[in-house]
């Protein structure tokens, strides 16, 4: 009899697989499945972006960069920022990371260690709460509730959800995969609440420039200062369309680079130069692309918005910003037997709202930043199992 070789630790053990991934695995080997289950753009990385990588590969930039990420690309980042929220952010405050998730993992095991508790708005993108779990942390759920024109969040039941053992609240704003967005004064009462009780704000903020009324979605950035217990994470791959590159980036204290420094140094040591360069260019050449990607985005949800609105056994709470819609079915249930329905029966791949947590179940995430004729196709051949 073969012996099963396990992790040692229970944190690892406990980890469920991703559900979108079971759902995606069902469909290999088919050619002609529309894939909306994972959320990236269905366009590649803009030509002037690749070209600056292959630039930097032909010119031999091939070798160990700082752990921090180059200065050139901090630097940019800082502009970039300021730009955005009129903050005056120095490389001090940033660091780059292989991955938006990346960065997240890093932030985490700066602050978090077992028993503590991580209080989360839910649903939410599974791996954020799953990196906490990984290192020994208890998650505090509490839900993000759909209203007649967009999900909501109750403050008050996140506050409440605090305890003494609450070293971490971890906000996603705009959401994966509601579209749910914090206002400003909002996320001042969040960022009072935990200065009040020392708790550290970690702020998944990815999704800030695909919003469909303003340019940028609220950030906590021009709300903290020095003194705040603050870690801030973004990434290159939703807005610029890197999402195979791996590059994101931490917004902290400039008291904390240090502790983010040696972190990184046992983690991944570096980031390859020419992606790097490649960030550069993206953010100071990348606003155009930004602009009509969110156009386009934008079209996408009013088609969508309108093809469900005629199906009575469907309701959408509208995204304000992402590029997700996040629906539900009468008489579904099961979300990802559902979804496994949907894909064998219509040959369109969604993802299960089971995925990203109990709050999530009942609904399915379809990810719209596609060609509005691909779109139009796949609403067409799900109408029949919708209806």
């Amino acid at each position: 009899m073969t012996t099963q070789i396990r992790a040692s630790r229970p944190s690892i053990n406990a980890l469920q697989p991703s559900l979108i991934r079971k759902v995606a695995n069902a469909a290999i080997g088919k050619t002609d499945v529309i894939p909306l289950w994972f959320g990236e753009p269905d366009k590649p990385t803009p030509q002037f972006i690749r070209e600056a990588a292959k630039d930097a590969i032909d010119e031999g930039q091939t070798f160990y960069q700082p752990n921090l990420g180059i200065v050139q690309l901090r630097e940019a980042l800082a502009t970039y920022t300021n730009g955005l929220y009129g903050t005056d952010l120095t490389l001090d405050n940033i660091a780059v990371t292989p991955s938006g998730m990346t960065a997240l993992s890093v932030v985490l095991q700066c602050i978090v260690a077992e028993g503590d508790t991580v209080v989360i708005p839910s649903p939410v993108w599974p791996n954020l709460p799953s990196a906490a779990r990984i290192l020994g942390a208890e998650i505090g759920r509490v839900s993000l509730r759909p209203a007649a024109e967009k999900w909501q969040l109750d403050l008050d039941e996140l506050f409440d959800a605090c305890s003494a053992n609450t070293r971490a609240m971890l906000i996603n704003s705009p959401n994966n995969p509601t579209g749910w967005m914090l206002e400003d004064d909002e996320q001042q009462e969040i960022l009072d609440f935990c200065r009040e009780r020392d708790i550290w704000l970690i702020a998944d903020e990815v999704y800030n420039r695909i919003v469909f009324d303003r340019s940028c979605a609220p950030s906590f950035i021009d709300k903290v200062t020095d003194e705040d217990k603050y870690l801030i994470i973004n990434s290159f791959s939703k807005s610029w369309a890197m999402t195979g590159w791996r590059l994101g980036w931490i917004t902290m204290p400039a008291s904390l680079i240090s502790a983010v420094e040696m972190v990184t140094e046992y983690n991944f040591s570096c980031i390859f130069s020419p992606t790097q360069i490649a960030g550069i260019t993206a953010l100071t050449q990348g606003e155009d692309f930004i602009r009509s990607s969110t156009a386009r985005y934008r079209a996408a949800l009013e088609l969508l918005v309108d093809c469900l609105a005629e199906l009575p056994r469907v309701s959408l709470p509208a995204p304000q910003a992402a590029f997700y819609a996040f629906f539900t079915v009468e008489g579904m249930g099961d979300s990802y037997s559902f979804a496994l329905d949907v894909l064998r029966k219509t040959g369109v791949g969604l993802a299960p709202g089971a995925a990203f947590g109990p709050q999530g179940e009942g609904y399915l995430r379809l990810c719209f930043a596609v060609e509005l004729d691909l779109l139009e196709r796949a609403l067409c051949q799900m109408r029949p199992l919708l209806i």
